[in-house]
């Protein structure tokens, strides 16, 4: 019943649909329940059954028609009509089975859309340190197939819920009104037949989420497989990650089997129990008939009503299974949906139209996890409008973080970063990012034509588009594409060289026109020529901008007016190209060591 409520929500927006979905369903009830007492008149008059032991009420009522139906018409006219009767109530049960059905494949694919959707946008706005602790395949899988798991469960368990118990009551009235001791026997029966497939059920959930965690392992080594295809192949590393694969699939299919297996156990047992109770039932209900307690035609059209009763308990056990697996992938769904946004605009948040000062970094210290050690331990640092700025250590030190820490991809857990006298944390979140232009280390493109690319979410005319890709200097292999600015680029751009995608994420930043550009390693991927090319288009770019580079090669920050050598988390000197070559530091070191290699 837990699992059943967890859908409401999910179902709420779809409540009119929800209604004719139930009344069509409720029809295809009651006209099954009418069509049981119906063939008591035809096995009447198929057996010549004129007399026989007296019920009374509705069954007398019915019999007493149909023999005087046949006094009236002959035997023949009325199997006629019998039969006309009965091909009605059939052609209305199956009429307002399709309508049912019709009914609810819009809303099946519409709540399957609406989950997708949320799961989608939830995706989008959880912070980058959501994703530091997740597996891509498994977030896949969570979109795919446990969301395909809910689809499949949603049909066959509204059904039941709206068919069968409409079905099993009516069937269960019509056996209690015929016969109150054979009624008992079956409710002892499907008691015990309960009783079984419930004891086969239990694990069922837990081995469904189990497998579902398996097969978001089987997607995360697949589409980390597909990713580092190149290393693989350069390492001979074939046979390691074939390896790693079967051992997951291996795992998956062992899952599936059992849980598999535990299900498949359901139908022929669950059969085998009711042919057996059709048998005692057959045994008991003989005996009645020769004692003459009921009428044959009756006691058949009992078994019928019994058969009736089979079909809906089977659709609930049935929607039962069902529900326990999709409960189980609407667990792994929920994790995501629940997990909190902790990165978000508050409650009435600035709204930044400019950057017009300066940045602060005010006792700013971060760690990634609450028991890990600091990242950034009290760092201070003021950042003037228009300056460039380099960060400069060893890989580890904390530079990319300092700079991830200016668009909110992550929160300072000490201290404030200040935008204009602004805490960022009292900023509009959107508003704050659209002040920032960013160059990663490993350039992320998107599969599509090299203009969606370079725009990428932004509105720009042409000319705009082209200047920068000048800027950036990607003109040139742009122009030599056999489609230019249309032609596509893979897979995260795997048609393109390193250095040709690292200057298309360029252009992509430079056409945001954000007053500050964060180049975090942006040349590291460009032969020298290229570098160079860049570095000339930056001084024209850069004046107009605050700029903040990240870089190991030192030779492309010796005209940023101020470095900052960062060292374990920490700030161990600062000061333009020249001031630090004058002292035994650091950042001297650092030349020098890249110096030697020349040398």
């Amino acid at each position: 019943m837990k699992t059943l409520l967890q859908f409401f929500p999910y179902l709420r927006p779809y409540r009119n649909k929800i209604f004719f979905a139930a009344l069509f369903n409720l029809l295809l009830a009651v006209f099954t329940v009418i069509t049981i007492p119906a063939f008591i008149p035809f096995f009447q008059i198929l057996f010549d059954m004129n007399s026989g032991p007296s019920s009374g009420g509705v069954l007398q009522e019915i019999r007493s028609f149909f023999e005087n139906l046949i006094l009236e018409e002959g035997k023949s006219r009325a199997l006629v009509m019998v039969c006309l009767f009965l091909l009605a109530t059939l052609f209305l049960k199956n009429l307002f089975r399709y309508l049912a059905l019709y009914v609810m494949s819009p809303l099946r694919s519409g709540i399957i859309r609406d989950i997708r959707t949320r799961l989608y946008e939830k995706l989008m706005d959880l912070p980058v340190s959501f994703y530091t602790n997740e597996r891509k395949g498994d977030l896949m899988s969570r979109m795919t197939s446990d969301v395909h798991e809910i689809e499949w469960s949603i049909l066959t368990t509204i059904e039941a819920v709206f068919r069968a118990p409409v079905i099993l009551l009516g069937s269960l009235a019509f056996m209690i009104y015929v016969s109150p001791a054979l009624t008992a026997i079956v409710f002892v029966l499907m008691i015990f037949i309960g009783g079984v497939i419930g004891g086969i059920s239990r694990k069922l959930r837990k081995q469904s989420k189990a497998a579902q965690d398996s097969l978001g392992l089987v997607s995360s080594t697949l589409e980390e497989s597909i990713g580092g295809m190149r290393i693989i192949k350069a390492f001979n590393a074939e046979p390691f990650m074939k390896s790693r694969f079967n051992e997951e699939n291996e795992n998956y299919r062992r899952i599936s089997l059992h849980m598999l297996r535990r299900r498949d156990l359901s139908a022929p047992l669950s059969e085998f129990l009711g042919v057996t109770a059709v048998i005692v039932l057959l045994y008991i209900g003989s005996r009645q008939v020769f004692a003459r307690e009921i009428g044959p035609e009756v006691f058949l059209t009992f078994i019928f009503a019994f058969y009736s009763v089979i079909e809906p308990s089977k659709a609930l056990s049935q929607a039962w299974f069902n529900l326990q697996k999709a409960g189980a992938a609407l667990d792994r769904i929920n994790h995501i949906l629940k997990t909190p946004v902790v990165i978000s605009s508050k409650t009435g948040a600035v709204e930044v139209q400019e950057f017009k000062e300066h940045i602060q970094f005010r006792n700013v210290s971060f760690r990634y996890h609450p028991e890990g050690p600091l990242v950034l331990d009290h760092i201070n640092l003021t950042i003037a409008r228009g300056t460039t700025v380099a960060l400069v250590g060893r890989s580890g030190s904390g530079k990319s973080t300092l700079a991830d820490l200016l668009p909110r991809f992550y929160d300072v857990v000490e201290g404030e970063i200040l935008i204009d006298g602004i805490n960022v944390r009292d900023m509009d979140l959107q508003s704050l990012r659209g002040l920032f232009a960013m160059v990663t280390q490993e350039p992320v493109l998107f599969h599509g034509s090299i203009e969606e690319n370079i725009l990428f979410g932004q509105e720009a005319g042409k000319e705009e588009v082209y200047e920068a890709s000048r800027l950036a200097h990607a003109e040139e292999f742009i122009t030599k594409s056999a489609n230019g600015y249309q032609s596509q680029i893979g897979d995260r751009g795997l048609k393109l060289s390193g250095g040709q995608r690292q200057r298309l994420a360029l252009a992509r930043a430079l056409l945001r026109k954000a007053p500050i550009l964060i180049l975090d390693e942006a040349t590291s991927a460009l032969d020298s020529e290229s570098e160079k090319l860049i570095q000339l288009a930056l001084e024209r770019v850069l004046p107009d901008k605050t700029a903040i580079v990240i870089a190991h090669r030192l030779s492309t920050i010796r005209k940023a007016d101020l470095i900052v050598v960062i060292e374990e988390g920490k700030i161990v000197e600062m000061g333009n190209h020249e001031r630090l070559m004058a002292t035994e530091g650091p950042y001297r070191r650092y030349i020098e060591l890249q110096a030697q290699p020349e040398a």
